[in-house]
């Protein structure tokens, strides 16, 4: 890659910790599992007790979080002084219908589905947990690693958070991650130093006003026009108030108002959501909008009640652990399985981890060879090709052994 520097001294080298066949087929079962029943945020029960069940199978002790679902697992016997290296996982699903055909796999719980991939990093993140598991057994393992299977990932301001506060992050150095991405092939993993992600928070307008006859919208606050001019006029504004190399971006995705075509409504509503591409455009972001809505609200006379939800910052990957998971992939799968990838205006709560310590995610090919579907996340015919739970394995294991 152009923009990274390799740790690793040659791209042939042998490293233990690949997946054994017998692991793999498991895992793609366990995946499956997941995939049939996927459960929302906060509501991940049936999914904590299945890893939980093969963490200590395999001899591990594993600690589910305080609410109940998700759970952090230590590979190997920590010193107290030694920083460890974190894997995350996220174990939630999404509120929409699985809408694939003619897969035996597909979600058996209506209106859910495992739309985003999580059920792939889950079982990257449990398979690189075996696997150095039994290297530590043969006394292979330069330094313990941290398993976390954080739920609520698709909840603003998200599970990590909680995960946070609940201390998973005691003792860990660096954190590491991998997100599917449907635009890259299987086999191959997507790197970025700095911003990956974009920040994203939520709005919640409520406009008032004391209604009328549309036949006389002079006397009266024209809600309806209020609405229509918030929803066009906010975005416009704040395009000339904040530098354009931000990337601030308001997008509506409900306006709600009105009951009859002769009557000025008495109320409406608006909710949308506010992405940033800069850090410190998303900490200004609050009191810009705010002033915007208020502004253009005004103009109308309508009296507005503002909720804005803090969501998640921007991912922002160190350049160090970059180098880590650029040297684990070279030597995997040799330099040609690395590419560069761009931010997204998509949002990740990885990044209240990286509020803390140093680490990045890389983006997971997941694209099946030819596959000329342009599946995306978040619909409901999202899949992926199975053998990216063995490149994340392996690229999670090999950064584990790098990191010692």
């Amino acid at each position: 890659m152009n923009q990274l520097k390799s740790r690793a001294p040659h791209a042939e080298a042998v490293m233990p910790g690949t997946l054994p066949d017998d692991l793999r087929a498991e895992l793609i079962a366990f995946r499956r599992d997941l995939h049939m029943h996927p459960e929302l945020g906060n509501q991940e029960f049936r999914t904590t007790a299945a890893i939980k069940a093969r963490l200590e199978k395999a001899g591990l002790e594993p600690r589910v979080l305080p609410g109940g679902t998700g759970l952090v697992c230590d590979v190997g016997e920590w010193d107290g002084v030694t920083p460890m290296l974190a894997l995350r996982g996220d174990i939630d699903a999404l509120p929409i219908p699985d809408t694939k055909v003619g897969v035996s796999y597909r979600s058996t719980v209506p209106d859910r589905a495992h739309a985003c991939g999580h059920d792939v990093h889950t079982s990257c993140v449990l398979g690189a947990g075996l696997v150095l598991s039994d290297l530590d057994r043969q006394g292979l393992l330069p330094r313990p690693v941290r398993l976390i299977f954080q739920p609520a990932e698709e909840v603003l301001p998200g599970g990590a958070a909680d995960a946070v506060a609940a201390g998973v992050l005691d003792g860990v150095g660096r954190i590491i991650g991998v997100h599917c991405d449907p635009k890259v092939d299987v086999g191959k993993v997507g790197l970025r130093i700095g911003p990956i992600t974009s920040a994203c928070d939520r709005v919640e307008i409520s406009l008032d006003g004391p209604g009328g006859h549309t036949a006389r919208p002079h006397l009266t606050t024209d809600l309806v026009t209020a609405a229509a001019r918030v929803a066009t006029d906010v975005p416009a504004l704040l395009a000339r108030r904040v530098d354009a190399r931000a990337g601030m971006a308001v997008t509506w995705g409900r306006l709600e108002t009105g009951h009859a075509p002769n009557v000025i409504p008495q109320h409406a509503e608006l909710s949308g959501t506010v992405r940033c591409l800069d850090l410190e455009s998303w900490r200004q972001a609050p009191d810009l909008v705010h002033a915007a809505i208020d502004e253009v609200a005004g103009m109308y006379r309508a009296k507005t009640v503002i909720d804005y939800v803090r969501g998640v910052p921007p991912v922002v990957n160190e350049a160090e652990t970059i180098g880590l998971l650029d040297a684990a992939m070279t030597i995997r799968r040799g330099s040609y399985a690395i590419e560069d990838t761009e931010q997204s205006l998509g949002g990740e709560d990885f990044s209240w981890y990286l509020e803390k310590i140093p680490g990045a995610m890389a983006r997971l090919g997941v694209r099946a060879p030819g596959d000329t579907r342009g599946l995306d996340l978040h619909r409901g015919n999202f899949d992926v090709d199975e053998e990216a739970i063995t490149v994340g394995v392996e690229l999670f294991t090999a950064a584990a052994l790098l990191d010692g």
